[in-house]
Order: C-alpha cells, then structure tokens, then sequence
C-alpha cells in the first residue's frame, strides 16, 4: 500500500526534478536528487503540516543544492563560496557565477515610491490600471507618483527621463504597418548554414538586456495586422534562484488565445539565454483584475503555454541541418512524430524592396499541438518571416469546419501526408 510520503513525493516529484536540473549541471542533478529524496523520507515524521510537503521538500532540494555548489566551488577553485550571500549566487545548469552586487536605483527606493515607479515606467500602465491594482483613487496615484519621482530625481538625478514617452520603448509602440508588405521567398541552391537562434519561441524577443522589438500577426488571406507586441527587457531577475531577464509586452488588440480582458494585454516574463537554449522560467499577466504568475515549476499548468523542450529546457540555440525534417516544395516529411524542429534549406526572402539571405526552421508541433510553422533566419539568428499552418482538423470543435473550408483560398502543404492550411504569419521592426 502506498504510504503518505510516497503519494505526496509522487504528486511532487516533476516540481522538485525541475527545480534541481535547471540549477544543477546534468551530470550531478540525479545524485542531488537521491540526496533530496532521502533527507525528505527521514525527516517527514517532523512535518506538522502536510499541506506545506511542496514548500518543504523544495526547501530541501535547495539546501542540497546549496551543498553541491559549495562542493563545485571547492574542487572548480571558482569562487570563495563561503564569502558570497546566497541571494547573490547564481548556479544552473552551465556553471556558477556570482551576480554583480550593484543595486538598481529603484531598489533603494522605500517599497511604495518603488512600488509605483515600476508600474508607471517599466510595466508602462496607465494611471487609471495602477489605481486599479493598488485600489487608491487616481488622484492619490498622481501624487504619489509626483512625490516619487522627485525623491528618485533627488537621489539619483541621472538616472529618472521626466517625460515617460522617452523611457517607454523609444516610440516602438504602434509602429508595424497595417498590411503586412508583399513578400516572396525563392529556394537558394546554397547550402543552408549553422544559425545561432537565441529569440524566445514564439515571442521573437532575445532575453538579453538592452533588447527590444515590436512585431505583428498578420491573417491570410486579408493581409490585415490582427495584434501588435511591444517588448523590451526591462532588467535583471531571478526566479527559484535562476537568473535571467524580466521583459516586458504590451500587446495591442489580442487575439483570443491571448486575450485577459483587458486591451491591451500587460504581460511579464523572466527568461533566460544559456549557450545552448533559450527559454522562459516564469510568465505573469492579470486576468479580469487578477494577477496571475507562473514559474516553471508548475507543470502542465506552464508547459502548455509557455514551456518548450524537454523538462522546459527550451528551444535550442545552435541549429544546423539534422536530417529529421524533409522538405521538397509544399511536401514535408518527418522521420519523428511531432515536437521537432530542424533546418529545411536556404531561401532568399524579398520583403518590400529588402532581400535576406535566410535558412528555413520547420517546427513540428513545438509550438502547439496540431501547428506547423516556417520561420526564416537570417546569419544574425533574427526572424525575417514566420507563417502559421494548422492542421485541416485542428480545433474543429470550436470552428465547426475543416480550415480549408474556412480558408479555401489559404496556401496548404502537407506534413507525411496530413493536411495543413496556412493561417497567419508574423514580422518584426527588425526588417522595417
């Protein structure tokens, strides 16, 4: 018979596998992990509240990791671990390193000046959402903000733009056009070659400080924007004690998928580049006034939307041809099922009067289960084009009708022989 430990370990066991391997190097995670195990079976009898078995056990799994690490400092002569606070180590997958110790002007704000600030400047809302979320009148967020601002100026006079429309993304709001530009894309006879892809999956963005961009979604066959992204890497963040970037999109006029209920959508992410992935650890946004925050811990609950790759480790960086994706013309074959991606070829890719030199990314389901999608990559890793294919019977539930009956007039291509219609395609301001 199962005991309480064991129902408990096994309801939690994804979340504490997750949390040692994206903080543990490969080769060390499966003995730190045993380690967790044990010392949470010998000292179950001393949890009073069963309720608290995921806190607890994560408790642990960060000691023992903290243990591995001053371990690997020792034997790697890294760093004098000892000597480091631990909020201040950052250790995952590629390493130890220890973050720099220089605090952001903000955070030498007292928490309401800091509070607001970050509202008003990085998550660029509007004074009548931070009243909202903060449940004061607008007029007291006039003024706190006002008496904010100037404590901030007198701190640090260099650091504050009085006009918010300097700080906000330097006027890339708004800026794709509304009709995507004509565009034609010719195979090369060229090799294709290796690219270094380090935008997130799906969002375009590098988490990397100092970037941001803004793209559209553009439906076929109207050629009309849908939903504009406006996004930028806001700084530095961690989450479970995994370094990486908070980036911040707006997103004007969402499509359903995305939608919250609000117009436009303020959605946070913290993701993070390594050498050989790119992915994303948490994702927040409200929903009808609520805030809703998701961390890689969380299972299905955040693999759905915003994991990729195995145990979300995310989508790979370095690509070069891997032989599992054929292509030749509209036909595609797959010697996988689904959840693949591979290089197809070399095309030339004309958007307006502008050529690029590009290799094809086809993904297989990575995306969304019954989605296939190209994505054009020039020598930078940047995408030139993105175009969407869903499979004639996807979602027919809700569209009542096959997508080549909804869009008969859609390119189609075939993936091992099933049926995929073309939907809609995405562009960034990089090619503008």
């Amino acid at each position: 018979m199962e005991t309480e430990f064991e129902k408990l370990l096994q309801e939690n066991r994804v979340a504490v596998e997750r949390f040692v391997k994206f903080k543990i190097p490969v080769g060390e995670a499966e003995d730190v992990l045993q380690e967790v195990y044990l010392a949470a079976y010998l000292g179950f009898d001393k949890l009073e509240n069963r309720d608290n078995f995921k806190a607890w056990i994560i408790g642990i799994a960060r000691n023992k990791c903290r243990d591995r690490y001053r371990e690997m400092a020792r034997e790697l002569e890294l760093v004098d671990i000892e000597s480091v606070p631990e909020e201040k180590l950052s250790i995952g997958i590629h390493g130890i390193s220890v973050q720099s110790d220089v605090t952001e002007a903000l955070g030498e704000l007292s928490d309401r000046d800091s509070e607001i600030l970050r509202l008003y400047y990085l998550r660029q809302l509007p004074q009548a959402d931070i009243a909202r979320i903060l449940g004061i009148p607008v007029g007291t967020v006039k003024s706190r903000l006002h008496y904010a601002k100037s404590r901030l100026q007198k701190k640090f006079p260099e650091r504050l733009h009085t006009k918010k429309e300097e700080v906000i993304m330097n006027n890339t709001l708004n800026i794709m056009p509304d009709v995507i530009p004509a565009y034609k894309i010719e195979k090369s006879p060229l090799q294709p070659f290796p690219v270094r892809w380090e935008e997130m999956m799906g969002w375009f963005i590098v988490p990397r400080l100092g970037e941001k961009l803004s793209w559209a979604m553009y439906d076929f066959p109207e050629k009309k924007k849908t939903e504009e992204v406006a996004m930028e890497v806001t700084g530095k963040a961690t989450v479970h004690g995994i370094e990486g970037v908070e980036i911040h999109a707006t997103e004007f006029d969402p499509m359903e998928a995305n939608a919250t209920g609000d117009n436009p959508v303020h959605r946070t992410f913290v993701a993070q580049l390594t050498d050989t992935h790119s992915r994303i650890l948490a994702e927040s946004h409200s929903e009808n006034g609520v805030r809703k925050l998701y961390t890689f811990l969380d299972g299905d609950d955040f693999l759905d939307n915003w994991g990729f790759g195995e145990d979300n480790c995310g989508n790979e960086v370095n690509l070069a041809p891997k032989g599992i994706i054929q292509r030749n013309g509209d036909e595609i074959t797959c010697t996988g099922s689904k959840n693949v991606l591979d290089v197809v070829g070399r095309y030339t890719v004309t958007i307006g009067d502008k050529s690029y030199d590009t290799v094809c990314i086809i993904d297989i389901e990575n995306y969304n289960d019954g989605v296939v999608s190209e994505q054009y990559l020039d020598e930078n890793g940047k995408t030139i084009l993105w175009r969407r294919f869903n499979a004639d019977t996807w979602a027919i539930g809700k569209y009542k009708k096959p997508w080549s009956d909804l869009l008969p007039e859609n390119e189609t291509i075939t993936v091992n022989g099933n049926k995929f219609v073309h939907w809609y395609d995405c562009v960034t301001s990089y090619i503008l």
